[in-house]
This record gives C-alpha cells, structure tokens and sequence, in this order.
C-alpha cells in the first residue's frame, strides 16, 4: 500500500470514529433530556402536593445536643434554566427548594455555644447548608480575656433544597440534597436511562424524611 493510501486509510477510520462519536452523543444528549423532562414534571407536580400537606420534617440540631422544635416543610417553589450545548438549546439544571419552620407557632431564638475546633467547623458548616440566620459571637474570660468558647444565636428556620445538574456527554444527572434528614448534605448520581417515576418517588420520601432507598 502506497504512502498515500495509508493515509486515506487513516483519514477514513477517524472519520468513521468522529461519525460514532456523534451518534454517541446525540443520543446521550437525548436520553438526558427526557430524564430532565422528567425530573421537571415530578417535582412540579410533588411541590404542589407538598405545599398543601406541609410534612413534617427530619430532626433538627446545630451541636447535637440542642433539638430544635418539631418542624414542617413548607413553600416549595421548582425551578429550572437552560443552556446552549453543541448548538441546541438544554436543561442547565432543575432545583426545588423549600422552607423548614416550626410546626407550631413562629421561629423561635435559639443558642448554643462550642469550644472545641470539631464542634465549631460542624455547627459552622450546618448553619451554612441551612441557611441559618445566626450572630456568631465570642465568650470570654471576665479578667483574662482569654476565649472560652463561641456562641452562636439563631432562628429556628431553615431552607432546603434539591438541585439536579444533567452530563448529557455521558448521560448522567447528579443530585445535590440538603437538609432533607437534619442538617446535612446527599450527593448521589443516577444514569439518565434509569430516570423513571419509581426512581422519583424514593427520592420524594428522601425529602419527606421517610426511608428511601434513593441515596
């Protein structure tokens, strides 16, 4: 084979795998936006349900120690935006959020006060991920001045929230949940193909603080 042929040869092959690429891609591109399709349908449907039950929520604390009151979930609102990919227009991401407030009465004060490095950065993070309205202050000895501890003064309300971040490259939607079992943080990715209602509704009892087998 001539010098010449052997790069036709390799020109055709690469064309021949940029074709399947392309087919590769379309059809993951495809997949991922059904499933965003339907992620978008399930939780507008679920928020409307949800704002009428108002549920009652997970147990709640900053240090593990001070509960706070028996809580309920309310307001929940979806969104979504798009984005230009390969030219066509998709989902950039599918969210729903929601408040978490005493099940009786009006947010309360609350305080709790740490004095050890683990316990600050644990109560400093779940004031973060909750969207806890707080004053931190520092505590100090009356004639030393040295620092005792930190304290933290807060109101018995909270923000939830789960977002929805679609790979159409490899057909993949991740899932980013907060504060749906106490104040924490759910990371779990599912395959777009697997995107189905059965699938959704473990993730709604995830939100509701029923056993799930969505995480």
């Amino acid at each position: 084979m001539s010098f010449l042929n052997q790069l036709k040869s390799q020109a055709s092959a690469l064309q021949d795998q940029q074709v399947a690429q392309q087919h590769n891609f379309a059809a993951n591109l495809a997949q991922t936006e059904r499933a965003c399709k339907t992620v978008w349908y399930y939780l507008s449907d679920l928020a409307q349900q949800l704002n009428v039950i108002a549920p009652a929520g997970p147990r709640f604390t900053l240090d593990g120690k001070t509960p706070w009151p028996a809580m309920k979930l309310t307001g929940f609102r979806v969104d979504a935006r798009r984005k230009q990919l390969g030219g066509q227009e998709v989902y950039d991401y599918v969210a729903m959020g929601w408040q978490i407030v005493p099940q009786q009465g009006a947010p309360v004060e609350g305080t709790v006060s740490v004095n050890f490095p683990p316990d600050l950065q644990r109560v400093e993070t779940r004031l973060a991920h909750g969207g806890v309205k707080h004053e931190r202050k520092e505590v100090r000895h009356p004639e030393k001045n040295s620092l005792l501890a930190i304290r933290f003064d807060y109101r018995t309300e909270a923000r939830g929230s789960v977002s929805v971040t679609p790979d159409h490259e490899r057909a993949n939607l991740a899932f980013r949940l907060t504060n749906a079992n106490g104040f924490d943080v759910v990371n779990v990715s599912w395959p777009a193909a697997q995107i189905q209602g059965a699938v959704l509704d473990e993730l709604a009892k995830l939100i509701v603080a029923q056993p799930s087998r969505f995480a």
